[in-house]
């Protein structure tokens, strides 16, 4: 049996990659804040409340180690804003973003390799990064530095796994411009805040929005590829598929 965990699966891509996963009779355990439409098999929790993250992989592990022959953490949940110059940001808006985007999937992939580190099976970890971890954009100072962190973690992650015994592959990829609510969060922006508003705007208008379905099956199609180890640790999806 093929285990997944799910960030941010409420919404999204996130909710996408947990529907799509489950139909093709994999265990998937959803991590999200709310779970409003009451889906199986999700864990409510908020990932900017740090504290508690370790013992929800450790929970998973458990229950589902002795039927298991793989296990995936995707960690997709996170959030733009806030959006603004730096020096017109809000700090507690700022410590919660880097929470949620930096220090919870570096908390869970820690317990992950931890918990994992005698599993024999394969382990993957699918960071779900940005280009904008890759290049600066001005109102994006948070959101860079939380991309642009990831990525460098996954970098010495695969470094290190070169040396284990039953390594973790992992990959922090790049999913392109998807038509989701953060997307309805850049597009809602003040332009003076985000200097970039209007393109992205153009984008929706011009129709350059992949759709959350569509890209959670290029991503499924990347984690089945026998070469996934090969391919991270940093990747953008446009390069691998299209």
């Amino acid at each position: 049996m093929n285990v997944y965990i799910v960030t941010g699966a409420s919404k999204g891509i996130g909710f996408e990659l947990m529907s799509q996963l489950k139909r093709r009779a994999n265990k998937v355990i959803g991590i999200a804040r709310t779970n409003e439409n009451e889906v199986a098999d999700m864990v409510t929790a908020d990932l900017s409340r740090t504290d508690h993250l370790a013992g929800i992989i450790a929970n998973v592990v458990e229950e589902n180690v002795s039927s298991a022959t793989s296990f995936t953490l995707i960690n997709n949940a996170g959030t733009v804003e806030p959006i603004g110059l730096v020096g017109t940001i809000d700090e507690t808006k700022m410590a919660q973003a880097l929470a949620v985007n930096l220090t919870a999937p570096m908390i869970l992939s820690n317990a992950f390799i931890s918990i994992l580190e005698k599993f024999e099976g394969r382990k993957r970890i699918v960071n779900i990064s940005s280009g904008a971890g890759r290049n600066p954009y001005e109102g994006w100072g948070v959101y860079c530095t939380t991309k642009a962190g990831l990525d460098h973690f996954s970098r010495v992650i695969s470094l290190e796994q070169e040396k284990a015994e039953f390594p973790v592959e992992i990959i922090s990829i790049a999913p392109g411009i998807i038509d989701t609510d953060m997307q309805e969060t850049i597009r809602a922006s003040n332009a003076d805040d985000f200097p970039l508003h209007d393109r992205f705007v153009d984008y929706k208008q011009q129709g350059h929005l992949s759709s959350a379905e569509e890209t959670a099956g290029k991503l499924i199609a990347i984690m089945d590829r026998k070469d996934f180890g090969k391919l991270g640790p940093i990747a953008d999806i446009r390069q691998i598929i299209e």
